[in-house]
């Protein structure tokens, strides 16, 4: 998607702090962090959110989460994180790409909402 802010991120055209990149996705520092570690695990292809994805996709997604899992270490999430996605205007999702919020540093809050 041509005016996408995840697009022109993973393409480049916007500058983010990336703490890892493959051929199927990136993880960026979130800008208003939530936690210590609060990083997005953003799948290259443009699709709204977690509803609105093929099977394809969904293969896709499944080997990102699969990868966080080998990058735990590097990534400060020794102790255990929360992933999050929003979802539509209720669930506060404020970019339609879908994208994952990885929570961790410290002990969280058991509170979600």
């Amino acid at each position: 998607m041509e005016n996408c802010l995840f697009c022109k991120i993973v393409r480049g055209e916007i500058p983010s702090t990336k703490v890892y990149e493959d051929d199927i996705m990136i993880i960026i520092k979130d800008i208003a962090p939530q936690a210590p570690v609060h990083l997005l695990l953003i799948p290259k292809e443009h699709y709204a959110n977690i509803i609105e994805m093929s099977d394809d996709q969904a293969s896709t997604l499944a080997k990102c989460i699969k990868k966080l899992s080998a990058l735990t270490d590097k990534l400060g999430l020794q102790g255990g994180f929360r992933l999050v996605s929003n979802k539509g205007a209720d669930g506060c999702q404020s970019v339609d790409h879908l994208h994952i919020h990885i929570l961790g540093g410290h002990k969280l809050d058991e509170k979600m909402g």
